[in-house]
């Protein structure tokens, strides 16, 4: 009996430890269609998203922010941007009045009424222009789930980031206990736990999410500094993450090796020169996050 009962922690024990590790991620090269595909589609929309999923992404990477009436939605910034978004009366936000707009300050029913993929993107001019608005992250979901099972697709991995920093908590979000409760509320109900990693530059939402919700994979940002301390990085963290997200170009043979000491996939951002996608597969990062999947398949 005493046996049986060992076997049965054992098992049990086991599998607890598997959920909270990178069982959760892609086995294969991570191919993460940044903000969807923003390359070829008006980011952080739905038609971004199934258009990555054409092209045959592993990850959709997306950015998730919330309402006033306490709606996860999509959206790079936490205000209408300049450089996406028309207001109901045609005008756009200028550079000096953009964050005026703050998502955070708006019901959702006011925010769907913006047009944030008919303007031109000339850091990006092949992307394909269409009437949209900011979509609920649930639907985002539905439509996504959706459309892999109409056409028998392989379930993908849904990379989310949480847009969020101390200087600006209670103004342009919640505070990281209530941004990650909304968020998580929305990922359970529909069902994708177990594909998700939640990532940030802001260490409070990973801790959260790693004390909270264990089973969930996390990913660390980082970007700007042209040498960073990795292992200060971690430390300030609290924690060893599923993923390290760095700015490609901090990528080298001595980051491989401390992620490979770490147990951590390494998945630099944003990857959009064919070049460097070949360079950093040679060098045998674990996955790239790409303004272009389409460029990376073809590498």
């Amino acid at each position: 009996m005493k046996h049986l009962r060992f076997l049965l922690f054992s098992v049990l024990f086991s599998c607890s430890m598997r959920s909270a590790d990178n069982a959760q991620l892609p086995e294969k090269f991570d191919i993460q269609g940044h903000r969807g595909c923003r390359g070829l589609m008006p980011e952080n929309t739905i038609p971004a998203m199934i258009r990555a999923l054409q092209i045959g992404v592993t990850t959709l990477e997306m950015d998730a922010v919330v309402t006033k009436d306490k709606k996860v939605i999509l959206s790079h910034e936490p205000f209408m941007s300049h450089e996406l978004a028309t207001a109901p009366d045609g005008t756009v936000p200028g550079i000096g009045n953009e964050k005026s707009f703050n998502i955070y300050e708006m019901n959702y029913a006011d925010i769907e009424k913006w047009d944030v993929g008919s303007m031109f993107h000339k850091r990006f001019p092949e992307q394909q222009k269409l009437k949209l608005h900011k979509p609920l992250l649930s639907d985002v979901i539905d439509s996504v789930e959706n459309y892999i099972k109409q056409h028998k697709l392989r379930p993908v991995y849904y990379n989310i980031e949480t847009k969020c920093q101390p200087s600006t908590d209670n103004v342009f979000h919640p505070a990281p206990d209530e941004f990650t409760s909304l968020l998580m509320d929305v990922i359970n109900r529909k069902g994708i736990a177990g594909r998700v990693i939640i990532q940030s530059f802001d260490p409070r939402t990973l801790r959260v999410v790693h004390n909270s919700f264990p089973g969930i994979a996390t990913a660390l940002l980082v970007e700007g500094l042209s040498n960073p301390n990795h292992q200060t990085k971690l430390t300030d963290l609290g924690f060893t993450p599923s993923i390290y997200s760095p700015e490609y170009h901090l990528v080298n043979p001595s980051l491989l090796s401390f992620c490979r000491d770490k147990k951590m996939k390494l998945i630099p951002w944003t990857v959009n020169d064919s070049a460097e996608i070949v360079r950093l597969r040679s060098m045998g990062v674990d996955g790239i996050i790409t303004d272009y999947p389409d460029r990376a398949l073809k590498n």
